[in-house]
């Protein structure tokens, strides 16, 4: 009786829950992988550099080094995502909407970032955009180094991030109903009113979302960026790398404090992307 009376004295939405249709053998899969795979690392290093203590962590994460390697780093690659974001978009449009010999071999070669190992990327773009390089050559005359300076980091990000933004629209395209775009001509709107009104809408959401993977990406980027970078503090070092100096000297609260830094900031443009996506959507249902 008196169980009776504890549980009668519930609300009832508590009185109702049922925890096993929650927990499933799937559900606890779902969430031990999780929590092995991502959630402990991202504790780990939060943990290790909370330990410093806020002074601390402070003091070491605003050191004039690192915020010039955030500086390199986090805009390079929203550069980055921004350019993929316009190229990414043309290239899918082209692959889905050409018919041309070769396609099926251009299609593949896309995904080359995916499977190229980074230092093997790097050292080609240092080869192709040095001074003497097949593609850098054309550059010198008019002052400009790719290779081993910003703009190298910035192609370096580029090629690593473009299969993000190429393969999230690929699908949407493929889906979109070219008789909505007939039927806006036949209405007598130009090429650039079925574009403007009829195509670019429901592609806003896909492009965000590549563009937001592409930045991850790129902000995380180390074998390429290595190899094609100087390196030098204040000029084109990134934080991955930075990290990995601290590592060699032995310095793991600096090394976990920078990254740390990365994983905050990386969250928050995350974040504020993810809300332009739902703005997308909401612009393409109006």
């Amino acid at each position: 009786m008196t169980t009776n009376l504890r549980f009668s004295s519930l609300p009832k939405q508590f009185a109702k829950f049922n925890l096993g249709q929650y927990i499933s053998v799937p559900w606890a899969v779902t969430i031990i992988y999780l929590l092995l795979i991502l959630w402990l690392p991202i504790a780990a290093l939060l943990f290790k550099s909370a330990s410093l203590g806020l002074r601390g962590f402070w003091e070491i994460a605003t050191t004039p080094i690192a915020i010039s390697t955030y500086n390199v780093t986090f805009l390079t690659a929203l550069a980055a995502g921004i350019i993929n974001g316009v190229m990414g978009t043309l290239v899918a449009w082209v692959l889905v909407r050409y018919q041309f010999p070769g396609k099926k071999i251009v299609d593949a070669i896309v995904d080359l970032p995916f499977a190229l190992p980074t230092s093997v990327a790097g050292l080609v773009l240092a080869t192709l955009y040095s001074q003497t390089g097949w593609v850098g050559r054309f550059f010198t005359p008019f002052g400009i180094q790719i290779a081993f300076s910003r703009l190298g980091v910035f192609v370096a990000m580029v090629f690593i991030s473009l299969p993000f933004i190429v393969r999230t629209l690929q699908p949407v395209l493929q889906e979109l109903e070219e008789e909505a775009e007939e039927a806006a001509w036949s209405l007598g709107a130009t090429e650039f009113q079925t574009f403007w009104r009829v195509i670019f809408p429901p592609l806003i959401p896909p492009i965000l979302t590549g563009v937001a993977l592409g930045f991850s990406r790129a902000v995380g980027e180390y074998g390429s960026v290595v190899l094609i970078a100087s390196n030098i503090p204040f000029k084109d070092l990134i934080a991955p790398v930075l990290v990995f100096e601290r590592l060699e000297q032995y310095d793991y609260s600096g090394a976990t404090v920078i990254g740390a830094v990365l994983l905050f900031v990386s969250l928050i443009l995350l974040l504020i992307i993810n809300l332009l996506q739902q703005w997308g959507r909401r612009y393409a249902n109006d």
